[in-house]
C-alpha cells in the first residue's frame, strides 16, 4: 500500500509510469530530445576534433548556428536548474528570464558562415592530417555530396555508394544528402513544434479557463461562447492559408497558429477544475487573508488542478507534429530545414516508389506521436480510478 501522505502529484505520477508502454513511450521521447540537442555532434561532415601539425583544433564549433548554441545553451540551463533546489515557481521564472537572454545573447554574439562548403571538409586540408574524430553519421543534412559523381535517390548501402566509400544507413535524398542525417536534425522540428504550440495553447488557456472558473457567471458565459468560436475554426485550413504566404518564417506561423487555435481545450479542463475547487476551504482562507487573484489562482488552485491538462498536453503535442508532417508533406513546411514530412512527400513525387524515404520518416512520425498517446493514455488511467482498475494499474 501507498504511503497515506503521498502527494497527488507524486500519486499519478507513479501511476502513469505503471501503465502499459509509458516506459517506451518515454524512452522514445527521450532518444529524440538528446537527437534534437547533440544533432550537430551527431550527424555533421566537419570533423568534431582534429589535429593538425600538432595543432588541435575543433572545427564544429566554428560553424555551429545560431539555433544550435540557443538549443545547447538551453539544454545546460535545464540541467542546472534540475539540479538546484528551489521551487518549482522560482525554477520557472529563472527558466523563462534565461530563455530571454540567451535568446539576445546568441542572436547578439555568434556569426555562423552565411554558406559553407562541405566538399571542403573532404579536401587535404581536412583529411591530410595527424588524426581527426568524426561525428557517427559524417555528413550534414544539407551536404548534397557534389565531391562525388551523380548522387541522388540512393537506397540503404547502396553498392554504388559502398563502391565511392559512402555508407548510408538509411540512403539518399533526391539532392543526395544523406537521409540518416536529415531524420536526426528533423527531430528538432517535430519536438519544437510540438512543445511550442502547445505552450503557448496552454498558456492561453490556463489563464482564460482559470478566469471563467473562478468567476463564473458572466465571464464564464461570455468565456464559453469565445471557446466556441475558436473551436468551430478549421486549423488545416488556417495554416494552409496562411503558411503559403510565408517563406522562411513558415515554421514560427505554424506554431502560433495552432497555438492560437488549439487552447480551448486545455481553457474546458481548468474552467472544470476550478468550479469544483473554488469553494474549497483552502482557496476561500486564501481569499479571505487577502491574496492577490494571481496568487490565489495560479499558486494555489493550479497545482490541484493540473492532473487533466497532463492528458491534453500529450495528445496536443502529438497533433501539433502531425499537422506540421502534414503541411511538409504538401510542401508548404519549413523550406531549408530538414523534416520528416518534407523527406516522406519524396517517396511518392518521383516516377517509383522510394520505400525508404516513406519507411524511416513514416515510421518516426508513428513512433513520435504514438509514443505521446500512449503517455496521454497513461495520465488518463492514472488520474480515473475506475480506468485505473480496469488497466490493472495499482492504487
Amino acid at each position: 500500500m501507498s504511503d497515506s501522505r503521498e502527494s497527488f502529484t507524486r500519486r499519478i505520477w507513479r501511476k502513469t509510469w505503471q501503465g502499459p508502454g509509458v516506459g517506451l513511450g518515454f524512452a522514445w521521447i527521450a532518444i529524440l530530445v538528446l537527437m534534437g540537442i547533440f544533432a550537430p555532434f551527431l550527424a555533421n561532415s566537419m570533423p568534431l576534433l582534429m589535429s593538425k601539425n600538432g595543432e588541435i583544433s575543433v572545427p564544429v564549433l566554428d560553424y555551429l548556428s545560431r539555433e544550435d548554441w540557443f538549443v545547447l545553451a538551453m539544454f545546460v540551463l535545464a540541467v542546472l536548474l534540475a539540479l538546484t533546489p528551489s521551487s518549482t515557481g522560482k525554477r520557472v521564472l529563472i527558466f523563462v528570464a534565461g530563455t530571454v537572454l540567451v535568446a539576445l545573447t546568441v542572436n547578439t554574439l555568434v556569426k555562423p558562415p552565411v554558406l559553407v562548403d562541405y566538399d571542403l571538409f573532404r579536401a587535404p586540408a581536412y583529411t591530410d592530417v595527424d588524426w581527426r574524430v568524426m561525428p557517427p553519421i559524417p555528413y550534414s543534412p544539407q551536404d548534397s555530396l557534389r565531391s562525388f559523381d551523380k548522387t541522388g535517390l540512393e537506397s540503404p548501402l547502396a553498392s554504388k555508394a559502398l563502391a565511392q566509400g559512402r555508407i548510408h544507413l538509411m540512403g539518399t535524398e533526391e539532392n543526395g544528402t544523406d537521409v540518416f542525417s536529415r531524420m536526426i536534425h528533423a527531430s528538432r522540428i517535430a519536438l519544437s513544434i510540438g512543445l511550442i504550440a502547445t505552450g503557448i495553447a496552454l498558456v492561453i488557456g490556463v489563464i482564460l479557463g482559470g478566469l471563467m472558473g473562478y468567476f463564473s457567471g458572466v465571464v464564464d458565459l461570455l468565456g464559453m461562447r469565445l471557446v466556441e468560436i475558436f473551436e468551430s475554426i478549421p486549423t488545416l485550413f488556417l495554416l494552409l492559408t496562411f503558411v503559403a504566404f510565408f517563406g522562411n518564417s513558415r515554421l514560427y506561423m505554424m506554431m502560433v497558429i495552432i497555438g492560437v487555435t488549439n487552447w480551448s481545450g486545455y481553457a474546458r479542463y481548468i474552467r472544470a477544475e476550478f468550479l469544483k475547487l473554488r469553494k474549497q476551504n483552502y482557496v476561500e482562507a486564501a481569499i479571505a487573508s487577502g491574496l492577490p487573484l494571481s496568487s490565489i489562482l495560479f499558486r494555489h488552485m493550479l497545482p490541484n488542478g493540473m492532473a487533466p491538462l497532463l492528458v491534453g498536453v500529450s495528445f496536443g503535442v502529438a497533433s501539433a507534429i502531425l499537422a506540421e508532417a502534414t503541411l511538409s508533406f504538401l510542401g508548404l513546411g519549413p523550406l531549408d530545414t530538414p523534416s520528416w514530412g518534407q523527406m516522406l512527400n519524396q517517396a511518392v513525387k518521383s516516377s517509383t516508389f522510394n520505400w525508404w524515404m516513406a519507411a524511416f520518416p513514416g515510421g518516426a512520425i508513428f513512433l513520435t506521436v504514438f509514443a505521446y498517446s500512449l503517455i496521454g493514455e497513461a495520465f488518463r488511467d492514472a488520474i480515473d480510478p475506475q480506468l485505473s482498475r480496469k488497466v490493472g494499474i495499482n492504487a
